[in-house]
């Protein structure tokens, strides 16, 4: 009789886990460290995953569907929008209005902020990009939501006007990037970083980059050369001291997307740092503060990295003029964002 050796096949080495921490289990177990939490946080949060996890549905099916194409309509900004623009935004919309909790919603595709008057006393605001990059989709580039979450003041009417806030107000950001798989980052104010992908099986976004943290420099950068026309000298000087290093050392890695959310995500993760200057052209800028620099300024500086505009103020601290107010963006690496400053001073700035 053959006996059972303690060699079991591949499938009964694997190690299964089965103390998994998902998205919901992970805001439960925060609101429970704060004694003073109604859970309307926590019940908005639910709100957001749900969204998410619509659009990365649509995403998925949009060849099959015929979601590509333009819709035949511009949103707020003036950009061409793509039927999975407008349906990302619809979902948005539903699902913020459906929470219960938000008070005002300022989308991209919006030219003015929502007021949910059906709910008076909800205390959170949201700013969105719902589908950013969505040029890319016919290419089948990943694209992603950007999101920041406001909590109003007490005194706020529910106007578009309580939206003119710095990113320092907000209490919670992050983005969620739909490519070869739907990660999302996630954070929230005095907090850390934390990155979490989505299992198509289990329906839900599990904890797979805990405690996320920037290095302090890493030798590749991220922006559009095809700008560097229009750009002005200290930004000139600052990408030719990376391609042409003085002390002549190995020159940085030149790594762009064109999707903020993909070009984003992959500096987060190795370090580096990613650049849309304001410019001779677009004397303000280009990316939107309220739903693109300052959540994304907000994730970066929780992960150990600075962001700063193109007049090196402090991202966070920028207030936009109006709900769709645009601005240059630094973002990265500590060290790296750093050299981008000194530079800048250098010049009078």
């Amino acid at each position: 009789m053959a006996t059972t050796s303690g060699n079991a096949g591949p499938v009964g080495q694997e190690k299964i886990n089965t103390d998994i921490v998902t998205l919901t289990r992970f805001l439960t177990e925060e609101q429970a460290k704060v004694k003073e939490a109604t859970g309307d946080f926590t019940l908005l949060c639910h709100a957001l995953q749900f969204a998410f996890k619509n659009i990365a549905y649509y995403i998925r099916r949009a060849s099959l569907i015929n979601l590509g194409g333009l819709a035949g309509s511009a949103n707020s900004t003036g950009d061409d929008q793509k039927k999975l623009d407008v349906i990302g935004n619809d979902i948005f919309i539903s699902a913020m209005r459906g929470s219960g909790k938000v008070r005002i919603l300022v989308s991209e595709e919006e030219e003015e902020a929502i007021a949910f008057d059906e709910h008076p006393e909800a205390r959170y605001a949201v700013a969105c990009d719902p589908i950013d990059g969505s040029s890319n989709l016919d290419a089948g580039v990943s694209v992603g939501t950007i999101f920041g979450v406001f909590r109003l003041a007490d005194d706020a009417k529910g106007v578009k006007e309580d939206m003119l806030l710095p990113g320092t107000e907000l209490v919670a950001s992050g983005f969620t990037m739909y490519g070869a798989s739907s990660q999302l980052v996630f954070t929230m104010k005095g907090a850390g970083v934390h990155g979490f992908t989505l299992d198509g099986n289990l329906g839900e976004f599990i904890l797979t980059h805990p405690d996320m943290q920037l290095p302090k420099k890493h030798p590749i950068y991220s922006v559009n050369e095809g700008n560097s026309m229009y750009w002005e000298e200290p930004v000139k000087e600052y990408i030719n001291t990376l391609k042409y290093p003085e002390d002549g050392g190995k020159p940085y890695a030149a790594r762009y997307i064109g999707s903020m959310v993909a070009d984003a995500y992959r500096t987060l993760l190795y370090g580096g740092i990613f650049a849309y200057p304001a410019d001779k052209k677009t004397v303000k800028g280009k990316l939107r503060i309220l739903y693109e620099c300052g959540p994304m300024a907000m994730v970066f500086e929780n992960a150990g990295g600075q962001a700063v505009n193109s007049k090196m103020s402090r991202m966070l601290e920028v207030r936009p003029e109006s709900i769709h107010d645009r601005s240059g963006i630094f973002m990265g690496s500590y060290d790296e964002v750093q050299k981008v400053i000194d530079i800048h001073k250098k010049h009078g700035y």
